[in-house]
C-alpha cells in the first residue's frame, strides 16, 4: 500500500535503488516495471494513488500531499528519498524538472538526478535557443518568429499567415505562487491567434508563431553518453492529442530515418545533451523534416521503444548511476503500440473540431478507430505479467469517465423568473 508522507518525516526506511518522480504519468509504470524486472529495487512518488503503485516491482509508493512545483513538494521529494534511500531520482514531468533545477546543488549533494547537465539542459527546454542551434547546423526549422507580446502580433501573421502554432517558448513558467506548464496552440483566426499569444505571455514568457506544417511525425530518440551513442530508435506518430499534433497514441516502430537520424545527433551532439533525449520532428508537403523540440526526459511513448528492444529507462539508470551503459545496436520494426483511453478521447476531439487543420474528418476518424483493433498491437500500461496496474487505470478511466459524461449531460438549470 502507498505510504502518505508525514509532515515530520518520520517514516520507515526502504532500501531502494531509484525513486521515480511523476508516479501518475505511463512512463512513469514503464520506467518501474523496466527497472524491476532488472533486478532493481524502485520506489515512486506522486500526489494521488496512481497505477503505477499497483505494480509488483514498485517496493514503495509515496503520496505526497504538497502541489507540484512548490517548495512543499521539494520536501516530499526529500522525505521520500530518506525513506527510500535511493541513488536515482529519475523525474519525469516538465514542472518536476524545473523545481529540481532551482535546487540543484541541494539535491545532488545526497543523490544522482538522471538529468543532463545544466548547459545542454538549459538549451533543450528552450526552444528558441534550440531552434537557433539548428539554424546554425543546417536542420530545418519551421518558418516563424519570436512574438513576446499581443502588439508584435500583426507582424507574425503578415510574415507567416494561418494557420499556425503558438508555442511557449518553455512548457513549464513561473509565476508568483508557483509554476504552471503551457501548450501550443493551433490556431486559424486573429482572434484566436491573439487569446493564445495573450494566454502563453502572461506569465512574463516568450512565444514562437510558427507555419503549420501538415506532414508525419517522427521521433528519433537516443542514450547518449560520453561521445558515444549508446542506442537510437525511432517512430511515427499515426495519431495524437490533440489531433493536429501533440502527445502521440497509436505509434509504430521505425527505422531510423538517414536525414532526421543525421540531425537528431548532430543537435545532441553539439548540445552535448548527456542522458536520453527524443528529438521530434515534423514533414512539410514536400517530405522535407523539420525540428519541433528535444524532449530532454523520457517521453509517454518510451514504452514502444522498450518493447521492440531498447530499454532506454534501464540505459538511463546506468548513466545516472554512474556505471557501465550497455550499447543496443539494434530493434524490431513494425511494431504498433496504441493508448486506449487517449485513442478515444482524440478521436472524440477530432469530431468536436471538425474541419480544422491537421484533424481527420468525423466518418475518417471513427473508421480508424475501430479498425485499429483488428491490428495487431500492444497497448500502453496494458501487461500480462502486471496485471493490476492495468486493471486500477481502467477503473480510474471509467470513473473520470463517467464524471465527465454525466457533467456535459445534467440539464442546465434555468433562471427563476
Amino acid at each position: 500500500m502507498p505510504i502518505v508522507l508525514p509532515q515530520d518525516g518520520n517514516v520507515a526506511t526502504v532500501a531502494c535503488d531509484a525513486l521515480v518522480l511523476d508516479a501518475r504519468l505511463r512512463q512513469s509504470l514503464v520506467t518501474v516495471r523496466s527497472l524491476g524486472r532488472r533486478g532493481l529495487s524502485v520506489a515512486a512518488l506522486d500526489g494521488i494513488n496512481v497505477p503505477a503503485f499497483s505494480s509488483r516491482w514498485c517496493r514503495q509508493g509515496f503520496i505526497c500531499p504538497a502541489e507540484h512545483a512548490t517548495d512543499g513538494y521539494l520536501e516530499d521529494v526529500e522525505r521520500a528519498l530518506a525513506s527510500s534511500a535511493a541513488r536515482v531520482i529519475i523525474p519525469l514531468a516538465d514542472g518536476t524538472i524545473a523545481s529540481l533545477r532551482r535546487h540543484r546543488p541541494r539535491l545532488e549533494s545526497r543523490v544522482r538526478l538522471a538529468l543532463a547537465q545544466e548547459p545542454a539542459l538549459s538549451i533543450a527546454v528552450n526552444k528558441e535557443r534550440t531552434l537557433e542551434v539548428a539554424k546554425r547546423l543546417g536542420v530545418g526549422v519551421p518558418r516563424g518568429l519570436v512574438v513576446r507580446a499581443v502588439g508584435e502580433l500583426p507582424a507574425a501573421l503578415k510574415e507567416v499567415g494561418l494557420p499556425a502554432v503558438v508555442k511557449p517558448n518553455e512548457s513549464w513558467l513561473w509565476g508568483e505562487q508557483r509554476g504552471v506548464r503551457v501548450v501550443s496552440q493551433l490556431v486559424t483566426t486573429a482572434a484566436e491567434a491573439t487569446r493564445a499569444v495573450a494566454e502563453l505571455t502572461r506569465f512574463g514568457g516568450v512565444t514562437l508563431f510558427q507555419e503549420f506544417l501538415p506532414g508525419r511525425r517522427e521521433a528519433v530518440s537516443l542514450l547518449y553518453v560520453g561521445g558515444k551513442m549508446h542506442a537510437r530508435f525511432a517512430q511515427w506518430a499515426k495519431r495524437m492529442s490533440p489531433p493536429w499534433g501533440g502527445e502521440s497514441i497509436v505509434r509504430q516502430s521505425i527505422p531510423v530515418p538517414p536525414d532526421i537520424g543525421d540531425h537528431a545527433e548532430r543537435l545532441v551532439r553539439e548540445i552535448e545533451l548527456e542522458g536520453y533525449a527524443e528529438v521530434e520532428f515534423r514533414r512539410d508537403q514536400a517530405g522535407a523534416p523539420h525540428l519541433m523540440e528535444i524532449n530532454p526526459r523520457l517521453s509517454a511513448s518510451v514504452e514502444m521503444a522498450v518493447r521492440s528492444g531498447v530499454d532506454f529507462p534501464y540505459l538511463l539508470y546506468q548513466w545516472a548511476s554512474g556505471g557501465p551503459v550497455d550499447t543496443v545496436d539494434s530493434y524490431r520494426v513494425g511494431n504498433w503500440m496504441r493508448y486506449l483511453a487517449g485513442d478515444l478521447w482524440t478521436t472524440i476531439a477530432a469530431l468536436r473540431q471538425r474541419g480544422r487543420p491537421g484533424v481527420a474528418p468525423p466518418a475518417r476518424a471513427l473508421l480508424d478507430f475501430g479498425l485499429s483493433f483488428f491490428t495487431p498491437m500492444g497497448y500502453d500500461c496494458a501487461d500480462w505479467s502486471d496485471l493490476l496496474p492495468s486493471l486500477k487505470a481502467a477503473g480510474d478511466f471509467t470513473r473520470h469517465s463517467m464524471t465527465s459524461f454525466k457533467g456535459k449531460l445534467a440539464p442546465i438549470k434555468k433562471n427563476p423568473a
